[in-house]
């Protein structure tokens, strides 16, 4: 018997959200959590869909370095973890003033508990 294949982690284009109107209409029709770092907006899509992620980052963050990396974190945070949603769901991500004292560690944490307070993970 030959193992499952290995789940892929990338993260391509085809998983983002890019244009304004799709992080509005998550935004106006979705669901919203905030902890810790992180505000989630989320709103389900049909399934056999793959999931998608958008991020924002405001200057409350701090300048450019700083909501770049506070981007990758999120990102990295949801590519790791993309096949463990129990549904397929548009994710947008709104970074918060605390997410620049954070290492990785303490935003994949925020970012697991949110999205296990909103019922989005398997078990």
């Amino acid at each position: 018997m030959n193992p499952a294949p290995p789940k892929r982690l990338r993260l391509g284009r085809s998983s983002r959200l890019a244009q304004n109107r799709d992080f509005a209409r998550v935004r106006q029709r979705g669901e919203r959590l905030v902890l810790g770092c992180l505000i989630a907006n989320w709103n389900k899509l049909p399934d056999g869909a793959a999931p998608k992620l958008g991020v924002v980052t405001s200057k409350k963050i701090g300048d450019a370095p700083a909501r770049s990396r506070a981007r990758r974190l999120l990102r990295e945070s949801f590519r790791l973890h993309q096949h463990e949603f129990a549904s397929p769901v548009e994710l947008v991500l709104v970074a918060r003033n605390s997410i620049a004292q954070k290492d990785f560690a303490g935003v994949e944490k925020d970012f697991l508990a949110a999205l296990q307070r909103a019922k989005l993970l398997k078990n």
